[in-house]
């Protein structure tokens, strides 16, 4: 049996130090933990077709995404988390308006055919190759056919990028973030989805540039990003990290970039969530 890697929430007995750089951040106050930024999500979730739908949300994590999938009135949510205390914190955002399971986004316990949309964001990267197949695989279970799987992704360009070089960048962001991260190509993502019998319909990409002030500003609007800067400035070993995570990203900022995807298993008939126009965002 194939597990995730856990992700687990900053705990307040672990220093600055000890935690994964995604979490860091989110301690520091932010809330958006997205490579393509808020913008990217919100496109990829006006296609995917929410209202009126029976929505699955695989690791959630604190809950952000959760409230704007709320905000489209889907039929029925359900988050599946496997930090506890992050299931937590995403119940109290849903309320009586969904549910939340303790459980791993590659093994949610969900009936087969029981969804009409599956949203994941920003976790496959950060999985083995083995548990990326097995998330994946769940998503492809849980969806009924017709059903729409969308995707928001770190993503290393261009597709033909030599492989020595992904493999450095790799190893530069596993370095930086404290976890290991394997963000693939756009068409390797694709070919991952692909070889669940999924079938793209639709990607955008977005600059990946998380921690730029721009970014940063439209991402969690003037309160948040002054919350977040007040944090940095007061937490040393914080800010210190937060600041070589930059770097870093700078220094691969011309091979990163954020990828939605909106995929759909065969079956069905028409899908609507795609049948608008072009383009995912």
């Amino acid at each position: 049996m194939t597990r995730t890697r856990a992700q687990q929430l900053p705990s307040a007995d672990r220093d600055d130090a000890g935690v994964a750089g995604y979490w860091l951040l989110a301690r520091l106050g932010k809330r958006v933990l997205r490579p393509g930024g808020i913008e990217l999500t919100r496109g990829l979730l006006e296609r995917v077709g929410l209202s009126n739908s029976d929505v699955v949300e695989l690791a959630p994590g604190l809950g952000r995404t959760a409230s704007e999938i709320l905000a489209h009135q889907p039929r029925s949510y359900i988050g599946a988390e496997q930090d506890p205390d992050a299931a937590r914190s995403v119940e109290r955002i849903v309320g009586e308006r969904g549910a939340v399971r303790v459980a791993d986004a590659a093994e949610t316990g969900l009936p087969d055919g029981s969804a009409d949309v599956v949203i994941g964001e920003a976790m496959l990267f950060l999985q083995s190759d083995a548990a990326q197949n097995a998330i994946v695989a769940e998503a492809a279970r849980v969806l009924r056919p017709g059903a729409r799987y969308g995707v928001h992704e770190l993503a290393v360009v261009p597709n033909s990028i030599d492989e020595a070089v992904k493999s450095g960048i790799q190893q530069s962001l596993a370095a930086s973030i404290g976890i290991d991260a394997r963000p693939l190509t756009v068409a390797e993502w694709m070919q991952l989805l692909a070889e669940h019998e999924l079938v793209v319909d639709a990607v955008s990409t977005a600059p990946m540039a998380l921690l730029e002030p721009r970014r940063i500003l439209a991402d969690e609007g003037v309160p948040g990003a002054l919350r977040f800067v007040k944090n940095l400035v007061l937490h040393r070993d914080a800010r210190r990290r937060v600041l070589a995570m930059r770097r870093t990203f700078r220094a691969h900022r011309e091979q990163l970039a954020g990828v939605a995807i909106l995929a759909h298993k065969p079956g069905g008939g028409a899908n609507p969530a795609v049948s608008k126009g072009k383009g995912c965002c």
